[in-house]
């Protein structure tokens, strides 16, 4: 830190910082919720004491060994160029044309002798679980011998990690061949075939707040309403034969226009053209979490609160913190962390759930304030089953060690060896190392492979989720109901005025 220096370049959002002789060089972001898009390469002369721009926009660049040139990525276009001030993106290198002679099968001894070095070396324990690591390589080795396809290979390659029976094994991309894919274009409904024609039977209603989560029928001015006929789509008729997204291939992201009637006949029909949705995850995702808040609301008087965590990861953070600003009032939360897919470890999530209240200030106008000002006092249930894991395992682990409440549901997937990045392997493939695992503050190892067990047992019933009923919400909504009529939370009795006139006394503690 003594060595370090401030140079004059106004504080902003940098990124690829590299030096040469004389010259520190770096691309200058656009600013977070800015409008600009572009990217300038820009160096600051340590001479000159100035600020010099050396393209106008790049997404990249990589500094010659002798620190004279620059190779720069626009896209997929890249071009050399020379390290001064007003430099141009003119002569893009013919990447088209560049060939190299690849050996399958000596790539794949490489990889295979990679992911055993990688697995020896990286790996948290270096007993290996107890494996005779090197009965493994020769083992699995001589199953790389009769690979005959990139995909072959992936497959000895996870089973070979498998035997370290840890979680977070992964493996897979490299220089395979894929089919070309086309995305379909989606509006956000539900479909019904009736009088030879596909009916809207609902509209997917996501967060209105979101534009990204809303379905392209919900747009101001779109003239579609739930009970209408799509009757042709770019003027093509909708073939009753098939799927409907059938007419919507290739289309995600496209104006479509839409023949619409409230009657199964082109006569009186209209045309509304919409932006056709990529994916409509996103948006059925928010409906069902909406569903599930209305539902709870309903059935507890508007007393209990539900947050749903898909993840631990950054989405899901400000999910928690956007849901747990809208309920915090609320007498009790359910927190549904089932099918939580992990990501990181979940220590924050904890400390916004579980806040103590540190004190309460009078105010002549108003109700009291209590400190910290966002924190919910009532009782909380978490919601937990088979396929919540990684940072899924850890969130109810730190629940209940910092019993914030009692677990419903099924036992949780049980993988807490976690990853933190590898080494590529030579064709751009990939594989995991487990580098870390969690134990307990009483210096015990999380159940790997077992998981977090529940304190009160429901299990999931397929055919009940089928109609709609969800028996481990409904016995949540039982249990925090029943720990507000046992405990209302409620802040203490403010005291009475004190007569500051008198001499002031220890208040005993």
């Amino acid at each position: 830190e003594a060595r370090a220096v401030v140079l004059p370049p106004e504080a902003g959002n940098y990124s690829d910082l590299q030096a040469s002789k004389g010259k520190v060089l770096y691309r200058r972001m656009p600013r977070t919720g800015s409008v600009e898009e572009q990217s300038p390469v820009v160096y600051f002369d340590l001479e000159e004491r100035e600020e010099h721009t050396v393209l106008d926009d790049a997404d990249g660049f990589d500094l010659s060994h002798d620190g004279k040139r620059l190779l720069v990525r626009d896209g997929q276009r890249f071009a050399i160029v020379e390290l001064k001030a007003g430099a141009k993106f003119e002569k893009p290198l013919r990447t088209d044309e560049m060939e190299t002679i690849v050996d399958p099968r000596a790539e794949w001894r490489q990889m295979f002798a990679d992911a055993y070095r990688f697995e020896r070396d990286f790996f948290y324990d270096p007993n290996m679980h107890g494996v005779a690591w090197e009965a493994m390589r020769e083992r699995y080795g001589g199953l790389i011998e009769d690979a005959v396809t990139r995909g072959d290979v992936n497959f000895i390659l996870g089973e070979f990690i498998a035997e370290l029976n840890a979680s977070h094994t992964y493996r897979g991309g490299g220089d395979q061949e894929q089919p070309t894919r086309r995305g379909v274009g989606m509006l956000g409904v539900d479909w019904a075939l009736e009088n030879g024609a596909f009916r809207i039977a609902a509209i997917v209603e996501g967060s209105a707040w979101d534009a990204d989560a809303r379905s392209p029928l919900r747009e101001p001015g779109v003239d579609v309403k739930v009970g209408d006929y799509v009757l042709a789509v770019n003027g093509m008729p909708l073939d009753t034969t098939k799927d409907p997204w059938a007419a919507f291939q290739g289309l995600g992201g496209q104006p479509v226009q839409l023949t619409v009637n409230a009657r199964p006949s082109p006569e009186g029909a209209r045309h509304v053209v919409v932006e056709a949705l990529g994916d409509e995850t996103e948006l059925r995702f928010r409906a069902w979490i909406e569903e599930r808040r209305r539902r709870v609301d309903a059935q507890t008087d508007g007393r209990v609160g539900y947050i749903y965590v898909q993840s631990t990861g950054v989405n899901a953070q400000n999910e928690l913190v956007r849901q747990f600003m809208a309920q915090w009032r609320k007498d009790g939360l359910i927190i549904d962390e089932r099918w939580n897919s992990g990501g990181q470890i979940p220590d924050r999530f904890i400390e916004l759930l579980n806040r103590p209240m540190l004190s309460y200030w009078a105010v002549r106008h108003g109700e009291d304030w209590q400190w910290p000002p966002v924190a919910h006092r009532g009782p909380k249930v978490m919601l937990i089953n088979g396929w919540s894991g990684s940072g899924g395992d850890a969130f109810p682990f730190y629940f209940r060690a910092a019993e914030v409440g009692p677990l419903i549901g099924t036992r949780t997937w049980g993988g807490l060896i976690g990853i933190s990045g590898a080494p590529a392997l030579v064709d751009g493939g990939a594989l995991t190392v487990p580098t870390f695992r969690m134990y307990d503050v009483e210096g015990r190892w999380f159940a790997e492979g077992y998981g977090v067990e529940p304190d009160i047992e429901v299990q999931e019933d397929p055919a009940q989720l089928a109609r709609g009923r969800d028996p481990q919400l409904e016995r949540a909504m039982v249990e925090v109901s029943r720990m507000i009529r046992e405990d209302p939370p409620a802040p203490p009795s403010r005291p009475g005025y004190e007569d500051r006139t008198k001499p002031i006394t220890s208040p005993g503690r």
